[in-house]
């Protein structure tokens, strides 16, 4: 079924379509010619405004990387106002966490949509809202608040996103696949509460 557009807006219809197409058939269904069959015109008007596919899933990628960070900034926003400096900002690395993990779990073909390209300029996001960024930010907070030593800082972020991001991967296509969710859950806590004693600040505690 054609998807309906309003004239002059073709370019936000295609993405449309194709982010659909990525939602059920991951980046390998993005196809500019099934995009523009879902839109009801011809694969010609469909390169008047991408130049071919990979810039189609470029910005199809963008929106992925916009809705998680959507799903990781609601969860971070449901902490409680009333927790103190230090248990706020642990608490806000392991919602980034989880969160991460849920949309991976939730939408694994724009999830790998999302990793098969890389732009600098994400569009759609303002600057410092991408997943990277409140990852970043998290993890400074954790030093502001003086649970993370500012000297055991550099390359956290790499070790945080390397935890959820393989776990993603093991619990999507690998020999986890099969776990029951409960058990992926808690085995999804005790990741968290590990990366969150591991940072810790030995002097605090």
């Amino acid at each position: 079924m054609s998807t309906p557009y309003h004239h002059g807006n073709l370019r936000a219809a295609l993405v449309d379509a194709g982010l659909e197409l990525a939602r059920a058939k991951g980046p390998d269904g993005v196809v500019l010619r099934e995009v523009a069959r879902q839109v009801g015109v011809s694969h010609n008007a469909a390169y008047r405004h991408f130049a071919d596919r990979d810039d189609l899933l470029l910005e199809i990628a963008d929106r992925g990387m916009a809705e998680l960070s959507g799903a990781m900034q609601a969860r971070v926003d449901a902490l409680p106002d009333e927790l103190d400096a230090v248990t706020r900002a642990r608490l806000r690395l392991h919602e980034v966490g989880r969160a991460y993990v849920e949309f991976a779990l939730a939408e694994p073909g724009l999830f790998t949509a999302a990793f098969s390209c890389f732009s600098e300029n994400a569009a759609g996001r303002e600057p410092g809202s991408g997943p990277y960024e409140m990852l970043n930010a998290a993890l400074d907070e954790l030093v502001a608040v003086g649970y993370l030593a500012a000297a055991r800082r550099p390359g956290a972020e790499v070790t945080c996103w390397a935890a959820v991001h393989g776990f993603s991967l093991l619990h999507l296509e690998g020999p986890m696949r099969v776990v029951d969710p409960a058990d992926r859950d808690a085995a999804l806590t005790g990741l968290l509460d590990t990366i969150d004693r591991g940072l810790g600040d030995p002097a605090t505690g």
